[in-house]
């Protein structure tokens, strides 16, 4: 990704806080089929490899998985807040008039090759995994042995699940550090004002 030192973000707490605040991330491949997308919840487990490792599973019949199986490079996208900045929001537009209107947002690519399985017992502790994650909070969290065993058998024949190592992480926030103190105050005030939630939790995150 373009990434000028300005917005590179590199400190990998920050950047492993991005990837667990992510609830859906996106799964780019190359491979036979060209390039291929799927949106996949993801299990994160920082503490594994240098820079952490992530867990999830394909549907057995999306294609996708086979581009992990034969060895080809994944990037993983988790994208956090965005929002529109209106030259609106700058000072300086009343001084100089020489503002464009931009997007501030923050993101996180990672990058590694998978280990991808189909056993049934590693598959159960993957899903049972996210499930828990998910369900974490709920009057009455949902669990994956509230099904019927022979249920799940057949619903485990139906995935593939990988582990990926992340072997490369990029981490950008955009937040209008490009501009003057005044713009960036600017900017964060605008936001806040805002009554699209997206717009509010950028502004947040420019604090």
């Amino acid at each position: 990704m373009y990434n000028p030192s300005s917005f590179a973000s590199k400190e990998l707490n920050e950047l492993h806080q991005q990837i667990l605040g992510t609830r859906l991330a996106m799964v780019v491949t190359q491979g036979e089929q060209g390039l291929q997308a799927s949106h996949l919840p993801l299990l994160f487990k920082p503490g594994e490899g240098p820079n952490g490792t992530l867990y999830g599973h394909f549907a057995r019949a999306n294609p996708q998985w086979k581009d992990l199986q034969d060895g080809a490079e994944a990037l993983v996208i988790f994208a956090g807040a965005d929002a529109y900045v209106s030259p609106g929001f700058y000072p300086s537009k009343a001084e100089h008039g020489k503002v464009v209107p931009t997007w501030n947002y923050v993101a996180v690519h990672a990058y590694g090759t998978a280990d991808v399985f189909t056993d049934a017992e590693r598959l159960l502790n993957l899903v049972s995994a996210l499930t828990d994650r998910h369900e974490a909070g709920r009057t009455q969290p949902w669990k994956v042995a509230d099904a019927p065993a022979d249920y799940i058998d057949g619903m485990l024949k139906a995935i593939v699940g990988f582990a990926l190592p992340i072997q490369r992480l990029e981490g950008k926030r955009k937040l209008s550090q490009n501009r003057s103190t005044a713009d960036i105050a600017g900017v964060r005030e605008g936001l806040a004002a805002s009554p699209d939630v997206h717009d509010q939790a950028l502004a947040h995150l420019m604090r």
